[in-house]
């Protein structure tokens, strides 16, 4: 049987790891071709080998800085070479780090906006041509709940999410009369490297002797369904967002939260 993204050409950006590597594995398993694209390049290959044990030729690797405008567009050319065409961008790649307004230097904040915003513009400028000259597609752009509602201590990351939102939203809007469709996902906590880095960071500010485990049953409580995401909750909604089984949602920011924004 056919896969949900069977005939697709994708690109993951921070595919190295984490939810990233989780979605390039799941859109291979349906079907798409998938360029693995992550600044550690060690990790990207790890997961398009991965890919490729059991979907030969499905998948290729690159080193790429989303800062980096040359390296992305690089990396959307060599997509298109490699497999023909370019179907579905999922724009992943991010960081985290804890601060507030008053304590954060201009440096934090430049780099919070250029890894998590300005290269969410960098992948599309590029992939959005391509999208054009196929007919359509479909831009993922992960975005945070902390982009929905006020989250302490991450004033760069609530800002750069946020305006993830905003630059999805006019993708939409402008790009929408040639089949492109744009959506983000609006996670809450799921304990990748990057959330407990600043778990940590965060409790090292305020004293907190508490352990990872007890920070996370701590926030897992705040949560009406009682828990912390997954990495397949969060593939697997990119995925939805890639296919067409979503070829009419577009513009939207969908939380991702165990009803955390109800609450």
């Amino acid at each position: 049987m056919a896969g949900r993204l069977a005939g697709k050409v994708a690109i993951v950006t921070g595919a190295g790891s984490g939810i990233g590597r989780a979605s390039a594995e799941l859109f291979a398993q349906e079907g798409a071709k998938v360029m693995c694209a992550d600044i550690n390049e060690v990790g990207a290959r790890e997961t398009a080998d991965t890919i490729n044990r059991a979907q030969a030729q499905h998948a290729i690797a690159a080193r790429v800085d989303v800062t980096r405008s040359a390296d992305v567009e690089r990396m959307v050319a060599d997509t298109v070479q490699a497999f023909g065409k370019l179907d579905v961008l999922y724009a992943n790649a991010g960081i985290g780090e804890a601060g507030n307004a008053i304590d954060l230097s201009e440096e934090q904040w430049n780099r919070m906006l250029a890894v998590n915003l300005t290269s969410v513009w960098l992948c599309a400028k590029y992939a959005l041509p391509e999208m054009i000259k196929a007919g359509g597609g479909s831009i993922i752009n992960q975005s945070s709940t902390a982009g929905l509602i006020g989250i302490a201590a991450i004033a760069h990351y609530s800002a750069a999410k946020a305006g993830v939102i905003g630059l999805t939203r006019q993708i939409a809007v402008e790009y929408g009369p040639k089949q492109i469709r744009a959506n983000a996902i609006c996670p809450s906590t799921i304990p990748t490297p990057l959330v407990t880095t600043v778990w940590t960071q965060r409790a090292e500010r305020n004293k907190d002797t508490s352990s990872i485990a007890e920070q996370q049953a701590v926030v897992a409580a705040r949560h009406p369904l009682q828990r912390l995401g997954t990495l397949p909750d969060c593939a697997h909604l990119a995925l939805f967002l890639a296919s067409d089984e979503s070829a009419w949602i577009s513009g939207i920011a969908v939380p991702l939260d165990g009803g955390l924004t109800n609450s």
